[in-house]
């Protein structure tokens, strides 16, 4: 298990790292994120106010974290395939000052992370909010990144061997 604390903002939140090959609960998982690997690389996205990151969102009402995952990817790659889970990231907001009752995440939610086999590459044309895509090498995919980190790292290792 890998965990490290992060600024998102000025507010400070730990991120833990929890594989798991079945989502023991969808309630509060907010989001849905991946790698998607083609050919033996790995794709990231050029996000407009991020930079490179890799894909992924919000899960929208009535939709499960895999199709919001497939949708992102769609949405700010242009690619499909199949897809795996690989765990979740727990997001703890229990030393963040400013969490309070109405904000917009649970005090502890969850971001369920897949890997995606990609089997079609469709024409980039940055209709949502990704201004590029690229395919890289895993081992230089954390020079791109915007914002690495240990659990970022523990989660492309496990998509890797998966």
């Amino acid at each position: 298990m890998k965990k490290v604390d992060v600024y998102w903002g000025d507010n400070l939140v730990q991120l833990t790292w929890l594989p798991m090959t079945t989502l023991l609960s969808t309630k509060k998982v907010t989001s849905a994120h991946g790698f998607c690997f083609y050919q033996g690389n790995v794709m990231l996205v050029k996000l407009k106010n991020r930079g490179w990151d890799l894909p992924g969102g919000h899960v929208e009402a009535n939709e499960t974290p895999e199709d919001a995952f497939k949708r992102e990817c769609m949405e700010e790659g242009y690619v499909s395939g199949n897809c795996t889970l690989l765990g979740c990231i727990e997001v703890n907001h229990e030393h963040n000052v400013t969490w309070n009752e109405t904000s917009p995440y649970p005090k502890v939610g969850y971001q369920a992370f897949y890997r995606m086999d990609v089997t079609d590459v469709y024409f980039f044309n940055a209709q949502f909010e990704a201004t590029d895509r690229t395919f890289v090498d895993p081992q230089v995919y954390p020079e791109w990144h915007h914002g690495w980190h240990r659990v970022y790292e523990a989660i492309l290792n496990q998509a890797a061997r998966s």
